[in-house]
């Protein structure tokens, strides 16, 4: 197959020579491999300012050890240097929850592991301040979204303070960046940009009234403030208007600055119509990308999550609020794809973060202005949430009649306390590949409290629904349920009520993940912190290595008992 360089965001100065240019307006740092496809962020955002005029310039995975030459090869930008760690927080992409490193990479050439630093976005961002320390550095992405202010590591077992204080950078843009990187394009880096995070020498003077959190020093020295901290933190995230966030760090002050209103449809339509390729740059070849090939005939109909699950940062990066593509997006997407070389008819992914969450809203948006609640499904589904699944059903039967489908799956997580008889019909008869997974986490209701999930009552309801529609169509798909151990709160006892109920059903979960506490989510301060921010009161948390592990042996009772059998 023959490709057309000049399509790509060029990588190389050669690549930028086909254009033209002799210097670029901003240049990305990728810890991602090169797709250009909407759901890679770098990619997303480089066509975004391409579209509002800009020179874009993108190098991923730049070697950060030696001499630094990937740093440095396309010279100084004319505006400022953009850096994201890529898709995943790079300490998760980099260890297990046991802290053990892992062997690929999924968002890297053949998967090969090794290919960025841990701390990501905090090595790019010195080594760029290294060698042009008078060019602005802007960070983004969900690892410098997630770490924006004083956040628990993992894997150091500490709490740290804002990524801006050891990456050096002059700005931070958290959650989806589209609106604020061409802001800041376009008027430099300044400290009035919405859904921007910034450090200052002087406690700033709001037109509005601030939230001041306690300081990173008193959040490390008392697990209590720093509770206090979370509680403030994501009760103001869940607003659409907010206040201003400020937290002192040594002598100096974290600015967090108010988010932009949830994009319009007429907004997300816009940036999915922008010049991607759905390919990986020509650059990687004939290599695999484990990540590409697993979305690359998907389709992202919506952004944000009201699930509100106390271990997720969906809702945390891309908001509560739902910004739903219109149907025609969604099928030009669709014709764009079936131009693909091997493609074969299948759609991998109608979906989202929540794929049954597409089109809905509050029925009453003032309300929705007012409402600071974390989730609009718990503990009980909000009475002004309009749950009308028929713009989805539409889509789903218009992509089954198009000429070039076989197969539409929905291969993203549904919530099945968010379900109707005739939307659940469709799913499970007409876009189940086989296997529907699910993820109703655990058994126990206090557990499952923390985690604001259903109830495992609701799990047993949807599995009977699963059944019989099942029977009444003559087939005979599984339905996988997902499990998390060792989550705050959830004790021994807990695990052997689960591993009863995974015996009773004839489960035998393969896989089962372990609780991996991952910056500023509420499961991750209560592993910490040992307190339920909430309610300020106690929660058991398994911390040590051996109790996590005692946890998760729960799961694999079958595998004991093949054991006894053998020996017998």
């Amino acid at each position: 197959m023959q490709y057309d360089l000049k399509k790509y965001l060029p990588t190389t100065r050669k690549e930028m020579d086909l254009r033209g240019w002799d210097e670029a307006d901003v240049i990305l740092f990728s810890g991602d491999a090169y797709i250009d496809h909407p759901q890679f962020g770098a990619a997303v955002l480089g066509r975004v300012l391409e579209a509002a005029g800009y020179r874009v310039a993108i190098v991923p995975q730049p070697d950060w050890r030696g001499d630094h030459r990937d740093f440095t090869k396309l010279g100084r930008p004319r505006l400022f240097f953009g850096i994201t760690a890529g898709s995943m927080d790079s300490m998760v992409n980099h260890y297990t929850a046991a802290r053990r490193r892992r062997s690929d990479d999924a968002y890297t050439p053949d998967g090969r592991a090794g290919m960025r630093p841990d701390y990501c976005t905090i090595t790019y961002s010195r080594i760029l301040k290294q060698h042009f320390p008078d060019v602005p550095v802007v960070i983004g992405g969900i690892e410098a979204s997630m770490r924006r202010l004083t956040h628990y590591d993992y894997w150091s077992d500490r709490l740290m303070p804002s990524i801006l204080v050891d990456s050096c950078a002059d700005l931070l843009i958290y959650g989806m960046g589209e609106q604020a990187i061409v802001e800041i394009a376009r008027r430099g880096v300044c400290h009035d940009i919405p859904q921007t995070a910034y450090l200052t020498d002087t406690q700033p003077q709001t037109d509005t009234p601030a939230i001041l959190l306690h300081s990173h020093e008193e959040a490390v020295r008392d697990k209590r403030c720093h509770a206090e901290n979370f509680r403030l933190i994501e009760t103001e995230s869940n607003k659409i208007r907010q206040q201003t966030i400020i937290q002192p760090v040594g002598k100096r002050f974290v600015v967090v600055n108010p988010s932009y209103m949830p994009m319009t449809t007429e907004e997300l339509d816009s940036i999915y119509d922008l010049p991607f390729q759905y390919l990986p740059h020509p650059k990687y070849k004939d290599k695999r990308i484990p990540a590409y090939e697993m979305i690359r005939f998907s389709v992202c109909m919506h952004r944000g999550c009201f699930g509100g699950c106390s271990f997720c940062t969906i809702s945390a990066h891309q908001g509560k609020q739902i910004s739903s593509r219109s149907k025609e997006s969604i099928l030009r997407q669709i014709a764009k794809l079936q131009a693909l070389p091997d493609w074969k008819g299948v759609l991998s992914d109608l979906g989202g973060p929540s794929a049954n969450m597409y089109g809905m809203h509050g029925k009453d948006k003032t309300l929705c202005e007012k409402c600071a609640r974390a989730s609009c499904l718990q503990p009980q589904i909000c009475k002004n949430l309009n749950q009308d699944f028929r713009p989805l059903l539409d889509i789903y039967r218009t992509v089954d009649k198009l000429p070039y489908i076989r197969h539409a799956f929905v291969g993203s997580g549904v919530r099945y306390d968010l379900m109707s008889e005739e939307y659940g019909r469709q799913l499970i008869t007409r876009h189940v590949s086989g296997r529907l997974k699910v993820a109703p986490e655990h058994t126990s209701p206090n557990v499952l409290k923390l985690m604001r999930k259903p109830s495992w009552e609701h799990f047993l309801q949807f599995r009977d629904f699963f059944l019989r529609i099942n029977e009444e169509a003559g087939m005979r798909q599984q339905l996988i349920p997902y499990f998390i151990s060792s989550h705050p709160g959830c004790t021994n006892r807990d695990m052997a009520d689960l591993a009863e109920w995974t015996k009773r059903m004839h489960y035998h979960p393969e896989q089962v993940q372990d609780f991996t506490p991952t910056p500023m989510t509420l499961s991750t301060t209560m592993f910490y912190t040992g307190i339920n921010p909430y309610t300020m009161q106690p929660v058991y948390v398994a911390r040590s290595k051996q109790e996590k592990q005692q946890q998760n042996q729960y799961f694999f009772w079958w595998k004991n008992e093949k054991k006894v059998s053998h020996k017998s």
